[in-house]
């Protein structure tokens, strides 16, 4: 378990040493991530597609 901040620190940058990304794949992952919250953003306004949001509601 990790205990300390130094730790947490430690771990961080062993991951990042163990995963080398290139400037290239992190544009890409970055389109993908705002690709994956806009199609969420979409999906939860459809979900509240006629619900009733009015002041008089609350």
């Amino acid at each position: 378990m990790i205990q300390t901040a130094r730790d947490r620190a430690c771990l961080l940058v062993a991951l990042v040493r163990a995963i080398p990304i290139s400037p290239l794949w992190a544009a890409l992952l970055k389109q993908v991530a705002l690709l994956c919250g806009a199609v969420l953003f979409v999906w939860l306004l459809s979900l509240t597609y006629g619900l009733d949001l009015s002041v008089a509601f609350f």
